[in-house]
């Protein structure tokens, strides 16, 4: 039944790459890569013919199958090999061994295998009862070896393709990796159990069948085989690691082997024993940061002329200082990033502070460094004249470098303090980062000494930057504070000036009973506004106010007899009566308040200060006429409505201002007409309200906004 069943199974493989064959014959184009296609796809479909004849036939365990897997697994490689040597190395950063990558991987799969063959020769004699085992477990050995080959080829060509070019091999790194994954599995059991299992022998060919539409719709892809492949840091790293864990397996199933077949009755545990061993080893080492970091410096070494993948380090350094809520642990990522360059496990930031000293700001992975260092030590002065990098293992070493450099104490007692990297930005410095020593031990060259430096720059700007940010918050809140305590200030110079003006009359009115009640309403209204204003003081913000539907002529006119005792005296002329708005009464009242007062201080005694309230479009006017000082056409349009702008010797310039905000709120609007010597006119435009025919009256705090 197994023979029926893989004699199907080839045969459907045969079939299926001579179709790939007779496909890619009919779109060749000359190109030397589709005639390694094609031959890797007529060798496959030989290799499928014989099997299937054998296991049709019974007679499957002759030599011809195993010639013919090897020279289809060779055309394979050889294949795969081909792309990888097409690559094109672009820029400075093009590695040196990119060209003798494929070649030395097909050097090493020869050695292996030669090396396993030579082992059976030579043992083979000395042990005739195992001379077939040694036959049969040397070329198992062998086809593993090409199956990891296979799967490391196929991992270099898909990793370092570009990415917008990927689309055209992806499905032929999925067949061919197929193929040589399946086989790699095939031959590992039968290495374990020493027997080839048939089942899992005949199933390889519908395997075979299955990867060859996705080998062809590759090649429709890529007709020509002309693919971009550029090496990158991390296809050395990953490839190289794979195959030598890879290599490292295989030595080590080996080994295992000989332990159990030397080791008697206790071979199996001695077996088992080092293989648990062996593979636990590996995932120690996988898991090394260290041993990692050491790699990736060699491997810089060797294939590259510069040691970093600048593409990369920048990528994953701009990406390492951007992740996260803005400005939220920005010391800390910072720090991070630089140590990231150079395999740096730790290290703490160092700030400028607004007294000049240098204090530690922030750690990453380094809780015991501290200290402090004043601006204008040595060790600060030769970081911001020189902007070195320094290499504190190498200052120990040879101090002649660097010149009269005098490392502080706190550092010394830093643990495993390697590198300081300075910060700076606009030719100022505002830090420095000590890191702890590199996993990697890289010395710090010229290389490494320009990549810390220039990442110490784009450091210290962001830096910089949030430092800004939160000054800037600071001095909002400051003037947010001052402005407010300015119209408090204001407020007040008011109230003062209000009793000061009822203390003047006192004398002369103290007998009048009128006079006597109106002071008093004037001082509990003055004590409830003071005492407003120091709810203000202490909250740190103004005192919300509600909204009501104010009648603007009684409005007025209480305005208008609160400064009746003034010279000159005020008079009200009402055109349009019943005229509503919305708003804050307090406000509103102090910013009227305010230009009326103006008007009065503006106009000598036995001038005249006119109000006048009417509807012109919808709006309910408010005209202000005095025959004043007046003002220049500059000032009015400069200065007069600028916040601490003024022209009196005891004023805030706080008055005009807020009447315009107030005013401008409300959806009004203001318009002045002045000239010096005679006088100005203001005109306050404020939105009406619509009322019924019935008397106007004030909400209720339910009524209220």
């Amino acid at each position: 039944m197994v023979g029926l069943i893989g004699s199907v199974s080839y045969g459907l493989a045969a079939a299926a790459f001579l179709i790939l064959t007779l496909l890619l014959a009919s779109s060749w184009r000359g190109r030397a890569k589709g005639v390694l296609l094609m031959l890797a796809a007529v060798t496959s479909a030989i290799w499928a013919i014989r099997l299937s004849y054998e296991f049709a036939t019974g007679g499957l365990g002759g030599p011809w199958w195993s010639v013919l897997e090897i020279l289809r697994n060779g055309a394979w490689l050889v294949f795969l090999a081909s792309l990888l040597a097409s690559i094109q190395p672009r820029g400075e950063n093009a590695p040196r061994g990119v060209k003798w990558l494929p070649r030395g991987l097909a050097i090493i799969c020869v050695v292996l295998i030669a090396a396993a063959v030579i082992a059976a020769a030579v043992l083979a004699p000395s042990f005739p009862e195992y001379q077939q085992q040694f036959r049969f477990l040397s070329e198992i050995l062998g086809r593993i070896v090409l199956a990891i080959s296979g799967m490391v080829l196929v991992e270099l060509l898909y990793r370092n393709t570009v990415p917008d070019q990927r689309w055209g091999i992806k499905f032929l790194c999925l067949g061919a990796g197929g193929m040589f994954a399946y086989d790699f599995y095939l031959y590992s059991d039968a290495m374990l159990f020493k027997l080839i299992d048939q089942e899992i022998f005949a199933a390889r060919g519908i395997i075979n069948a299955l990867v060859v539409p996705l080998i062809v719709v590759s090649a429709a892809r890529n007709q020509t085989w002309s693919l971009e492949v550029a090496v990158s840091r991390r296809m050395i790293f990953h490839s190289a690691t794979l195959l030598s864990a890879g290599v490292y397996l295989l030595l080590m199933a080996a080994a295992g082997y000989y332990i159990r077949f030397f080791g008697g009755s206790w071979g199996g545990v001695f077996q088992a024993t080092f293989m648990f061993g062996a593979l636990l080893l590996l995932i120690v080492v996988l898991g090394s940061g260290t041993i990692r970091a050491r790699f990736k410096v060699f491997l810089s070494k060797h294939f590259f002329n510069y040691r970093f993948d600048y593409r990369e380090e920048w990528l994953r350094f701009t990406r390492t200082l951007s992740e996260g809520e803005p400005g939220v642990h920005l010391r800390e990522r910072s720090i991070q990033a630089i140590a990231q360059l150079v395999e740096s496990p730790g290290g703490a930031l160092w700030l400028r502070k607004e007294q000049g000293a240098y204090e530690r700001a922030g750690h990453w992975n380094m809780p015991q460094a501290s200290g402090s260092e004043g601006s204008d030590s040595g060790f600060i002065d030769f970081l911001r004249r020189k902007e070195w990098v320094v290499d504190l293992n190498e200052y120990r070493s040879n101090p002649e470098k660097y010149e009269d450099l005098k490392l502080p104490g706190w550092l010394n007692e830093i643990p495993r303090a390697g590198m300081v990297v300075p910060l700076v930005v606009h030719e100022q410095l505002i830090g420095f980062v000590v890191l702890a020593e590199s996993h990697g031990r890289i010395p710090v060259n010229w290389e490494v000494s320009d990549l810390l430096k220039t990442a110490g720059c784009q450091a210290a700007s962001y830096l910089a930057q949030l430092e800004a940010a939160k000054a800037l918050l600071v001095a909002r809140q400051f003037e947010s504070f001052n402005r407010m305590s300015a119209f408090v200030v204001h407020d007040l110079k008011n109230l003062v000036s209000q009793l000061s003006l009822l203390l003047s009359n006192v004398q002369k009115h103290k007998n009048n009973p009128e006079f006597l009640d109106d002071m008093v309403g004037t001082v509990e209204n003055s004590v409830e506004k003071m005492q407003r204003l120091l709810t203000q003081l202490r909250s740190g913000s103004p005192a919300p106010g509600g909204q009501t539907i104010i009648e603007m002529e009684s409005m007025l006119r209480r305005l208008v007899a609160a400064k009746e005792n003034n010279e000159p005296r005020p008079t009200l002329e009402v055109q349009s009566p019943g005229l509503t708005l919305r708003a804050d009464r307090e406000r509103l009242e102090r910013t009227i308040g305010h230009l009326l007062q103006n008007a009065i201080e503006a106009t000598p005694p036995g001038g005249t200060v006119k109000m006048l309230l009417k509807e012109t479009g919808g709006q309910a006017l408010i005209e202000l006429q005095d025959n004043g000082c007046g003002m220049s056409k500059d000032f009015i349009r400069e200065t007069l409505f600028q916040p601490f702008e003024t022209t009196k010797t005891s004023g805030m310039g706080i008055g005009a201002y807020e009447t315009k905000q107030y005013v401008t709120e409300l959806g009004g609007d203001i318009e002045v007409e002045s000239e010096v010597g005679r006088g100005s006119v203001f005109r306050v435009f404020l939105p009406l309200i619509i009322m019924n025919t019935a008397p106007a009256r004030e909400l209720s705090d339910e009524e209220s906004i």
